[in-house]
């Protein structure tokens, strides 16, 4: 996944242009697309495994999660992706 604007972001909340949009590809039908920001969400765990953004394949409609690393984490909160920040039990 690679943003395709050249829009770098801090971490501080910043207005986010309409106009970026993400690659991303269908693990299923294999097909190779842009999606924009509104088309993605992002869920934030405590581990790799419950890190991931998720989408649905615009050309075959299968729902597609893939793990987010950190890197990606960056771009999808940067480029204005929903993100759930997913809670862990207490102890």
């Amino acid at each position: 996944m690679t943003a395709i604007s050249g829009m770098r972001t801090g971490p501080a909340a910043v207005a986010v242009s309409a106009a970026i949009r993400f690659r991303a590809a269908c693990p299923d039908c294999r097909e190779r697309f842009e999606l924009s920001a509104g088309a993605l969400r992002l869920a934030i765990g405590a581990s790799r495994r419950t890190t991931f953004y998720s989408f649905t394949c615009p050309e075959c409609g299968s729902a597609v999660r893939k793990p987010a690393g950190e890197r990606i984490v960056e771009l999808l909160s940067g480029g204005g992706v929903r993100t759930l920040r997913l809670h862990t039990a207490l102890r």
